[in-house]
């Protein structure tokens, strides 16, 4: 048996808090979470300065060992539980489980100010992006800008325009973002390549 370095059980414990529901002082819901299957957390994992500011305000002060709960509307459960699991383990990588919500934790890692990860989710779109999702990376990269996967999802389109063109995406996409598809057209016939 591999002895484990002072990194990894130190990163291990964290995780193992998690897991025994240690010293829990936070309820975490989702949007779509049934009566009773809140996520138990700890305030001590706030990795997010929007979390951070939240928990510190007098909302969330313990009070007589009451547990203070936060709902996150924008997530479901499946989503929610791979957003605590990424702040509990701290990874370099996303596990697989993270992939599967690679587009919602990229926009709460946005919206809840978690660089991180991020930057892991970005880096995971674009190396899966494809002639189905690459309008939909395209608008999750616009709001707010990321001019890095805008660029990524833009530099996939132009080539493949053809056979995106003719997706329902692609109608859906122009009728929200007519001037940002129209640019997409003219860039393309212009024969633009991205390098």
């Amino acid at each position: 048996m591999a002895k484990q370095s002072n990194l990894e059980t130190f990163l291990g414990g964290v995780a193992k808090i998690l897991g025994e529901k240690w010293q829990v002082d936070l309820l975490l819901k989702a949007g779509d979470t049934e009566e009773g299957e809140a996520i138990s957390a700890h305030k001590l994992a706030a990795r997010s300065k929007v979390f951070k500011k939240m928990l510190e305000s007098e909302k969330f002060k313990v009070l007589d060992g009451k547990i203070e709960t936060v709902t996150l509307y924008e997530l479901k459960q499946e989503e929610l539980e791979a957003l605590v699991e990424f702040i509990y383990n701290n990874r370099s990588v996303l596990s697989k489980k993270e992939k599967k919500h690679v587009g919602s934790l990229y926009k709460a890692a946005n919206k809840y100010e978690i660089p991180h990860m991020q930057d892991l989710c970005r880096n995971e779109l674009i190396t899966s992006l494809n002639s189905s999702n690459a309008l939909n990376v395209l608008e999750m990269s616009l709001n707010p800008i990321d001019r890095v996967l805008t660029f990524y999802a833009l530099r996939y389109i132009i080539p493949n325009l053809k056979t995106i063109c003719n997706s329902d995406e692609f109608k859906v996409f122009f009728g929200n973002y007519p001037e940002i598809a129209v640019v997409i057209v003219k860039f393309a016939l212009n024969d633009h390549t991205f390098n």
